[in-house]
């Protein structure tokens, strides 16, 4: 993976082995143009797509394809620098049709067992979920 500065003062390229890329920036107040993703929303981002990538995987070797499916999520930071995350608030939106114990075992399993992301962010940041149903 590599990371190359692209316009100054702060926008970058980040791209893999694969050639896949993605535009990060800085907050406006430090100079920022608002060009890409900031660091910290890669890693909540990071979080929710390694959950649901998990998530959908035991969902199909089950046969259940969800025709909805959305995660939002919310990080909450320390108010001192760093400010860190120190907890992540996950909201899973999916088929009312799905069976919802199946689900909250599912999500929970996966962010206890599965998910490497959790896995590298467990000792000290909180991750709650809660699953709404449409």
């Amino acid at each position: 993976m590599k990371l190359e500065r692209i316009e100054n003062p702060f926008v970058f390229e980040f791209s893999n082995e694969n050639g896949n890329t993605c535009l990060m920036d800085a907050n406006p107040t430090i100079g920022g143009k608002n060009k890409g993703f900031r660091p910290m929303d890669l890693l909540a981002g990071s979080l929710v797509g390694c959950i649901s990538i998990d998530v959908i995987s035991i969902l199909n070797k089950k046969r259940i394809e969800p025709e909805l499916y959305q995660m939002k999520v919310v990080g909450n930071r320390d108010e001192t620098v760093p400010s860190a995350f120190n907890s992540f608030e996950i909201e899973l939106v999916i088929d009312k049709s799905i069976d919802k114990t199946l689900l909250e075992k599912t999500v929970g399993l996966v962010i206890e067992k599965y998910c490497s992301v959790a896995a590298s962010l467990k000792d000290d940041i909180r991750i709650e979920f809660k699953i709404v149903q449409k």
